[in-house]
C-alpha cells in the first residue's frame, strides 16, 4: 500500500468519521445464538428466558448510547446502566450457561464504549475471569474457559482501543488547525513588522532630503539636485525591499543599512561615526542587526534633535553587541521607548526568538543609547 503523504493524509484523517453508539448495535445479533439455545430446549423456562434477553438488549442499547453522549459519558449514568448490564449477565448465565456466555462478550464492549484507564482494566480482567470460570463449570473443558475468556478480554480492548484511536485523531485534527492558524498568524505579524521597519526608516529619509532640497534649492541648485537624486533611488529601493517583504525573502544587508544610516545621518545635518571591530557575522544574525541599525538611526534622525550620532558593533566575542547613541536630549526617543512603539516592539521580539536582547533608555553621559545583543553563533539562531 502506498504511503499518503501532506494534503492526501489530511484529505484522509477528514473522512474518518468518530464511531457513534449505532456502531455497537448490530452487536445485538449475538443475542440470536441465546436465543436459540431457548427454542430449541436447552435452557429455560422460556418465560424467563426471552424477557431476560429482551431486558438485556434495552439495557445494552441505553448503556451504549449514554457513553456515546458527550452530556452523559462523564456522569454516573454509564455506570449504573454497567452495573444493571452486568447483573443481567451474571443472573442468565451462571444458570443457563451454553450460548449465554456471549453476554459477557457485549457486557464488554459495552465497559470498553463506556469506561477508560484503570477502571476499564479491572473490568475486563474480573468480567474475563468470570466468563471463564463460569464456561469451565458448565463444560468442564480447560481450553473452552480459556478461548471465551480471551475473547471477552479482547472484546473490550478492542472497543477501547478503536475509541482511544478516533480521539487522538480528533486531537491530531485540531492540533493540526490550530498550528495552521499560529502560522498564519505569524506570518502577519512578520509582514507587519518588515513594513513598519522598512516604510518608517524610508519615509523618514525621504522626508529629510525633501527637506535638504527645500532648504539647499535657493542658494545650491547642484546639491539639491543630488539629494533629489538620492529620493529617487531610495523610493527604488523602498519598492524592491515591500516586494521582497511581500514574499518573505528579505534579509537586511548590515553594511548596506549602515551607509543608508551615514546618508540619511548626514542629510539631517547629524554627524556620523561608526566603529565595526571583530570578524564578519553569520548572515542570519547580521540581517538581524541591520533591522537593528534601521530602526535606531531612524529614530535618531525623527527625535534626538542631536548634533551627532556613534554606530558601534562589537562582534569579537561569542556575543555581537551593537550600540545606537546620540548627544540629544532623548526626550522623544525615551517617549517612544516607554510606550513601546511598534519599531522597538518588533525588534525586541525579533532579537527574543534569536536568543539576544535589546534594551533601550538614556545614554550614560548625554543623549539616548540602543543596545542589541545576539549570539554570534548560527544553532542559536531561530528565523523571525
Amino acid at each position: 500500500m502506498r504511503h499518503l503523504r501532506g494534503a492526501e493524509l489530511d484529505r484522509y484523517i477528514e473522512k474518518l468519521k468518530a464511531p457513534t453508539a449505532a456502531a455497537m448495535i448490530p452487536w445485538l445479533t449475538m443475542l440470536i445464538a441465546p436465543g436459540a439455545d431457548v427454542a430449541h430446549g436447552r435452557v429455560g423456562p422460556a418465560w424467563l428466558a426471552y424477557p431476560a434477553l429482551a431486558v438485556f438488549a434495552v439495557v445494552y442499547v441505553m448503556a451504549v448510547r449514554a457513553a456515546f453522549d458527550e452530556s452523559l459519558k462523564d456522569g454516573r449514568r454509564p455506570r449504573c446502566l454497567l452495573l444493571a448490564l452486568a447483573a443481567l449477565t451474571y443472573a442468565t448465565a451462571i444458570p443457563f450457561g451454553h450460548s449465554w456466555l456471549l453476554l459477557f462478550i457485549m457486557l464488554s464492549l459495552a465497559c470498553g464504549a463506556a469506561l477508560g484507564g484503570r477502571q476499564l482494566g479491572m473490568a475486563l480482567v474480573a468480567l474475563s475471569a468470570s466468563d471463564g470460570v463460569i464456561s469451565g463449570f458448565h463444560s468442564g473443558a480447560f481450553w473452552d474457559s480459556a478461548g471465551t475468556a480471551y475473547g471477552t478480554l479482547l472484546s473490550g480492548l478492542v472497543t477501547a482501543a478503536v475509541l482511544s484511536l478516533h480521539q487522538v485523531i480528533a486531537q491530531l485534527r485540531a492540533t493540526r488547525q490550530e498550528l495552521a492558524r499560529v502560522a498564519v498568524s505569524q506570518e502577519r505579524l512578520r509582514f507587519s513588522r518588515d513594513l513598519h521597519d522598512l516604510l518608517g526608516h524610508t519615509m523618514s529619509v525621504v522626508a529629510v532630503k525633501a527637506e535638504a532640497v527645500r532648504r539647499l534649492a535657493p542658494r545650491d541648485l547642484d546639491a539639491a539636485l543630488s539629494h533629489a537624486s538620492d529620493i529617487e533611488s531610495v523610493s527604488r529601493q523602498a519598492l524592491t525591499e515591500i516586494r521582497e517583504a511581500v514574499s518573505g525573502y528579505r534579509d537586511g544587508s548590515l553594511a548596506t543599512e549602515l551607509d543608508r544610516a551615514r546618508s540619511a545621518l548626514d542629510a539631517s545635518g547629524i554627524q556620523a561615526t561608526v566603529h565595526e571591530s571583530g570578524p564578519p557575522l553569520p548572515p542570519q544574525t547580521e540581517a538581524l542587526m541591520g533591522w537593528v541599525v534601521r530602526e535606531g538611526v531612524t529614530n535618531v534622525v525623527r527625535h534626538s534633535r542631536a548634533s551627532s550620532c556613534r554606530i558601534e558593533l562589537d562582534t569579537g566575542g561569542d556575543r555581537a553587541v551593537l550600540r545606537i547613541s546620540d548627544d540629544g536630549d532623548g526626550s522623544g526617543e525615551a517617549v517612544g521607548a516607554s510606550t513601546g512603539g511598534n519599531g522597538l516592539k518588533g525588534l525586541t521580539e525579533r532579537l527574543a526568538m534569536a536568543g539576544g536582547s535589546l534594551s533601550a533608555g538614556p545614554a550614560p553621559r548625554r543623549g539616548f543609547q540602543l543596545t542589541a545583543e545576539l549570539p554570534v553563533e548560527e544553532d542559536h539562531f531561530a528565523r523571525p
